[in-house]
């Protein structure tokens, strides 16, 4: 696993929990060093202990665990790049959902080793459609579905999102029914960071 997700994952629990609960987790994982490199490879069953060993610290399970972890990746300051990134896929929620089929590409022109999930949006019918997720690691589609949520409250749209569970082939499915595009007024975006000075 790419150590940019696991560094998200270590910032998060740090940012959310606090750096007591990310030192536990650590000891209790067995890493035998305190942060993961951003530019490192990790195997995967390091990655796979440290959401176990957290989820368990937490008292929470996996699955809102990783929605959470979705969430924070567009929502906290300390990683505005990221909702930046998916920012740039349109200027309204269904513009950005289908933006989620290209940004596997999009990602790997900034880092090719990066291993993202596949993703692909469909329509199913008027306001209603489907994300399919698959990765290496099982419950990229939780962390999704806490990423559209975010997406959705700062585009200002209300959406009904269900994970639908997972296939023999790994691919996990989220329905996505998009009752309103504009119901609350949704986060400023510009496409240019000001500067201050």
């Amino acid at each position: 696993m790419h150590g940019m997700i696991n560094r998200a994952l270590q910032c998060f629990m740090q940012d959310t929990y606090g750096p007591d609960i990310w030192e536990a987790v650590v000891q209790t994982a067995d890493l035998g060093f305190d942060n993961f490199e951003a530019m490192l490879n990790y195997p995967d069953h390091v990655s796979l202990e440290v959401l176990r060993c957290a989820a368990r610290h937490l008292q929470k399970p996996a699955e809102a665990f990783l929605e959470d972890l979705g969430t924070y990746l567009v929502s906290h300051p300390n990683v505005e790049a990221i909702r930046r990134l998916l920012r740039f896929g349109g200027d309204d929620c269904v513009e950005f959902l289908f933006s989620l089929n290209e940004l596997v590409g999009r990602a790997r022109l900034a880092l090719p080793e990066l291993e993202m999930p596949s993703l692909w949006v469909e329509p199913v019918r008027e306001g209603q459609f489907r994300l399919r997720c698959s990765h290496a690691l099982p419950g990229a589609g939780y962390v999704m579905l806490g990423v559209m949520r975010a997406m959705a409250d700062d585009y200002g749209a209300l959406v009904f999102l269900e994970h639908q569970g997972w296939r023999d082939s790994g691919e996990e499915t989220v329905t996505i029914n998009l009752l309103e595009t504009a119901y609350t007024e949704g986060r400023s975006f510009e496409l240019s960071e000001r500067l201050v000075g």
